[in-house]
């Protein structure tokens, strides 16, 4: 089983104060442009998008998980957003989101791709966790929160 603590990195948490989904996709993707691990900023972009016109990626209880999944990448990582105020995000449970996870990696590593989303949901079930979360102060904390059993 893969741990979701070798996809999360303090360099891709940020914490945003936007009005719309797009604005929160938007400047997610620049943060984990900058840090390195996008070849095409607009390629995973429009990906993004895509996925997200298919279906939500709003899982509910204030959740997104907007995922794509590329041929030129080697490895997966997960970006973290906390929305200073939520979003409309068209939720499965009509619920604005304020924690967005974005998930980036290969298109050929479906079962890991797999495992790393059942680890994340499984961490953001907990309530407590969503609450210490959305009332973190700086990256450390919120991976702390996501790692710890």
């Amino acid at each position: 089983m893969v741990k979701i603590s070798d996809y999360l990195d303090a360099n891709l948490v940020c914490f945003l104060d936007v009005t719309t989904r797009d604005d929160a996709l938007n400047a997610m993707v620049d943060r984990v442009y900058l840090t390195g691990r996008l070849e095409n900023r607009q390629t995973f972009y429009d990906a993004i998008i895509s996925r997200e016109e298919i279906v939500t990626t709003g899982i509910g209880m204030g959740v997104a998980i907007p995922h794509a999944k590329l041929p030129s990448y080697n490895q997966f990582f997960i970006a973290v957003a906390v929305l200073k105020k939520g979003v409309d995000w068209q939720a499965l449970d009509g619920a604005p989101v304020r924690l967005i996870f974005m998930i980036g990696g290969p298109d050929n590593k479906q079962t890991e791709y797999l495992q790393i989303l059942s680890g994340l949901t499984s961490v953001l079930r907990d309530e407590e966790r969503r609450k210490k979360i959305l009332v973190a102060d700086n990256p450390q904390a919120i991976l702390d929160l996501l790692t710890k059993r």
